[in-house]
């Protein structure tokens, strides 16, 4: 059976104004590139999306992860949006192309990129999850509960098709190294990796023996990269994206979107800085001006179809999500009110890649021996 390949890719190529929001030319710009690849027979299809100022290239083909083809296809067209946001003198133009020139795969050149190559079913539910002003840790927490933890997804206790659990991949983005681990029954050592979300993040989520879906198939992927690594310094956040499927042997639609109604804390928000509150938002709603906040995660629904994106629905549009909302937005105030103080402001070691070391490095030289 052929397989159909769901990329995912995202890059902050010029906000407007600010950190706010995109341009509706850089979408316009993003969506005539697309259509000439989809006519050119590359893409089954596709979908241009934003959240915050990240631009978002959401595409289904036949050519499997990792494709070099694909990959080029999402650097032309951030270059082509970066040429527009130049021209509208937007802010941080191409600021997430850290490369000059695009050499075999987007990977470790700045834009995010989630990806799954699957085996559709009969019905084939699909979210995509894209989030501002925030780190790739910050999925740790909703992807866990939805695969792992029983007081969020019911079906781990009482559908049959996937009592047995998931396989997690879990990066150390620090010392680039991977690990497999089993839920349930590796689960405490797990969450002693996956609370440590600066560092330990999850990668995919796969299917175990047993289970409605063949074996070690993926059921979902996330955005990984770290800009501060690429570059060397803080550019931005990595604002990271996510591809996770639902339903029939899967977590419902229901239990895949219920862990974003705890407005989990988050790192990033202003100047990649400081902590505050994940608000699951509209689509309409997702312009992060508070504080350049507070962070922002959208949902946006498909039915697959051969490939073909049925959809989006705007899945956090709905007024159940009002008092999380809410909730994000008392937690703001709360964590506004410490100012430059931690824990709002992030620690120390996290620090390392903002400009707060250059104003430490001024005040050493006036330091002397303490008594």
């Amino acid at each position: 059976m052929t397989k159909t390949t769901i990329s995912l890719i995202k890059a902050d190529v010029g906000g407007y104004p600010g950190h706010c929001s995109v341009h509706p030319e850089l979408i316009k710009a993003a969506e005539e590139k697309l259509e000439e690849a989809r006519r050119a027979g590359c893409l089954v299809d596709y979908r241009v999306m934003s959240c915050g100022d990240d631009l978002e290239l959401l595409m289904s083909h036949r050519t499997g992860c990792d494709c070099g083809d694909i990959h080029g296809l999402a650097w032309e067209t951030f270059e082509r949006a970066t040429e527009v946001a130049e021209a509208l003198k937007l802010y941080g133009c191409g600021q997430d192309l850290l490369a000059d020139a695009f050499s075999g795969n987007i990977k470790g050149l700045g834009p995010g990129v989630a990806e799954m190559e699957i085996t559709e079913r009969t019905a084939e539910p699909i979210v995509a999850f894209m989030m501002d002003k925030t780190e790739p840790g910050a999925f740790n927490l909703p992807i866990f509960k939805m695969f792992a933890d029983p007081f969020n997804t019911a079906g781990l206790v009482i559908d049959p098709s996937f009592h047995q659990g998931f396989s997690f991949e879990i990066w150390d983005v620090l010392e680039h190294k991977k690990v497999l681990m089993n839920c349930p029954e590796e689960m405490y050592d797990m969450l002693a990796l996956i609370g440590a979300k600066s560092r330990y993040v999850i990668k995919r989520v796969y299917c175990r023996p047993g289970g409605k879906l063949p074996e070690d198939e993926p059921v979902a992927a996330i955005s990984t990269e770290k800009l501060y690594q690429t570059a060397g310094r803080y550019v931005g956040k990595d604002d990271p994206v996510a591809l996770v499927r639902a339903q029939s042997g899967l977590p419902a639609l229901g239990e895949v979107l219920e862990p974003f109604a705890l407005g989990h804390l988050v790192s990033g928000w202003m100047r990649g800085s400081h902590n505050g509150p994940i608000m699951p938002c509209s689509f309409d709603t997702a312009h992060p001006t508070r504080f350049d906040g507070p962070p922002r995660v959208i949902a946006a629904g498909f039915q697959l179809a051969d490939g073909r994106f049925i959809g989006p629905v705007d899945l956090f549009n709905d007024v159940a999500f009002d008092r999380a909302r809410h909730r994000c937005l008392q937690i703001a105030d709360y964590m506004r009110a410490h100012g430059p103080f931690e824990p709002h402001r992030l620690a120390e070691e996290e620090m390392e890649y903002t400009t707060l070391p250059d104003v430490i490095r001024c005040l050493r030289e006036r330091f002397v021996d303490a008594e």
